[in-house]
């Protein structure tokens, strides 16, 4: 994620678990795009997740569309996936809506079963969506137990495969001001800031239904401080606004400045950017080809 936004968040460990970041190049040429553009922010992205800390020893960096078998299972996938399941998403209903329908290319209605290929080609444990994807999500999640009951257990055991289940399953705002990009300089941090929607109650707290905007504010100012939420609570409760505003403000600054000064070394070392990368999407590849293989398979195809 290139921003910290101002809605709820959500911390996982991920030391825990073999991990790997992609930049969704392919979902981001959904809509009308500018195609000079497209490279240079794929490259921007993988920068700063290495400038944020991912370390390449524990977890995998790469371009969605260095993984053939992102499109290749999309394909697959959509064999099984009845019309009917994409009509009703939110999203594509909104998004088609304003962009017209001269607009709107088919990528836009089968976008979630490409997102549903992210995942299932990996046999995810956890995967990190916004609220606005929990419909996909969900939609993963039916996929998986479509194709199971299509192609899995016993009729693929037939075909000389394992049996069983061949899948497992356990966006941003358009307004630049509903974020903080990792590249903000300090004048327009502290301008987001100050135009943050606050509330007109007497203290700082956590955790109060009626004041979200107060809530996200403080988990953000404790994520980049690195302290507890009791130690936040304490300290902040009896700020106002503006003093709060102003500590947030400095913390952000002080947070992201070593991540930019690391995002501009990395980008000016391109070989080492795209080594990188390219051993991610090896990485990927070979997990991937062993879910696309055993689908291949389940499903009837001529082995390769």
């Amino acid at each position: 994620c290139s921003t910290f936004q101002f809605n709820n968040l959500t911390l996982v460990n991920l030391d825990s678990y073999d991990t790997l970041f992609f930049i969704v190049d392919l979902h981001a040429i959904t809509l009308p795009y500018d195609t000079q553009q497209l490279s240079r922010a794929t490259r921007d992205t993988a920068a700063l997740y290495l400038a944020c800390g991912v370390d390449i020893s524990k977890a995998s960096v790469f371009v969605q569309s260095h993984v053939r078998a992102h499109v290749e299972l999309m394909w697959l996938l959509s064999s099984a996936t009845p019309i009917g399941w994409l009509n009703r998403m939110i999203q594509f209903k909104e998004k088609s809506r304003k962009a017209g329908d001269e607009n709107v290319g088919v990528a836009l209605l089968t976008y979630p079963v490409l997102m549903a290929s992210d995942i299932l080609l990996y046999q995810s444990d956890f995967v990190p969506v916004g609220e606005d994807q929990k419909q996909h999500l969900e939609l993963t999640r039916e996929l998986a137990e479509r194709v199971n009951h299509l192609y899995g257990g016993r009729k693929w055991k037939k075909l000389g495969g394992r049996g069983g289940a061949i899948f497992k399953m356990s966006k941003s705002a358009p307004s630049d001001q509903s974020r903080i990009n990792l590249l903000d300089s300090k004048d327009v941090i502290a301008n987001k800031i100050k135009r943050c929607k606050t509330d007109s109650f007497p203290s700082l707290e956590f955790d109060n239904p009626d004041r979200p905007e107060c809530n996200n504010l403080l988990a953000i100012y404790q994520i980049i401080t690195g302290r507890t939420k009791e130690e936040v609570a304490v300290e902040c409760q009896d700020m106002n606004w503006g003093t709060f505003k102003i500590i947030i403000t400095d913390a952000l600054i002080d947070h992201l400045t070593p991540i930019q000064v690391r995002y501009g070394e990395i980008m000016s070392d391109t070989a080492y950017l795209d080594e990188v990368l390219a051993a991610g999407a090896r990485k990927a590849s070979d997990i991937a080809d062993v879910t696309i293989n055993n689908l291949y398979q389940a499903m009837g195809f001529l082995r390769r």
